[in-house]
């Protein structure tokens, strides 16, 4: 019944633009022999200043076409759309048999094992930020765990623009690493909530005290997805293997590629959608 009902498909991964390569190359390393189909709404982006109602739209529509071409389980790799939509969708437009999982709840489950002393901080894009899901994830989790967030509106702007190195990456990721650390200056570990920050992950090394350790979210989200499909064969069963990568964007393809090198770490040659 299974195979008639749900044929087997390639696992989606969407994200507004670019940053979810980063969790996309993780997921590869670790699970490379399913196919995935990867779809950045960059015609749109960014997503980390608009509504929620905005948010949940536009990732519904993107949702709804890795659907259509075949996809039974989609990761939604980015912290926006896990923040603003996950749920919803989750709970009123999931198809018979399909399954959308976020990033913050993989990032909320282990965070208890990186810190000693139970004090962390969270990068992330206003958006998450102001959704304050980090929050709610991480008290559901692990209750004792102090938590103290800091927006940082100007670092996606600088990932995108290949400012990684530039004297205003040096200053703004300065600026907002004091920031955040004078909130709680016995902090020991900084989550980057957000799928762009890892290309800054030099410049937020170099500004951090040594005793904090600085995690990001693509191994985190790879593991979790092993864990979860070991955990539901049913769902694993309808995931295709492989090893097929293709990438689609709502915007020019041959702009993409040249971006998408820089955060999924090798060649990527994308197809234009229309959502």
């Amino acid at each position: 019944m299974d195979k008639t009902v749900f044929p087997k498909g390639p696992i989606g991964i969407f994200d507004s633009g670019f940053g979810g390569l980063t969790v996309f190359k993780e997921i590869v390393n670790l699970l490379p022999q399913y196919d995935y189909i990867y779809l950045g709404d960059n015609a749109r982006v960014p997503y980390g200043t608009r509504s929620f109602d905005t948010v949940y739209e536009y990732t519904k529509q993107c949702v709804s076409k890795l659907f259509e071409m075949g996809c039974n389980l989609i990761i939604l790799a980015c912290n926006t759309a896990s923040a603003k939509a996950l749920r919803t969708l989750q709970h009123n437009d999931l198809p018979e048999g399909k399954k959308i999982l976020g990033v913050i709840r993989p990032t909320a489950e282990v965070i208890d094992q990186y810190t000693s002393n139970q004090v962390v901080g969270i990068l992330a894009t206003p958006g998450t930020v102001n959704s304050q899901s980090y929050l709610l994830e991480i008290q559901r989790f692990h209750p004792t765990i102090q938590v103290h967030q800091q927006a940082c509106p100007f670092w996606v702007p600088l990932v995108e623009n290949n400012d990684l190195d530039s004297a205003g990456a040096h200053f703004f990721v300065k600026r907002d690493l004091e920031e955040l650390l004078a909130r709680q200056p016995e902090m020991d570990a900084i989550f980057l909530a957000c799928t762009h920050y890892p290309l800054l992950l030099p410049l937020i090394q170099q500004y951090a005290p040594p005793k904090v350790r600085i995690v990001s979210q693509g191994t985190l989200v790879a593991e979790s997805l092993q864990h979860y499909l070991e955990r539901h064969p049913e769902i694993k069963n309808r995931c295709k293997t492989g090893g097929l990568l293709t990438f689609y964007t709502t915007d020019q393809a041959d702009e993409f590629d040249k971006k998408a090198e820089i955060f999924f770490g090798q060649d990527v040659k994308s197809k234009f959608i229309r959502v």
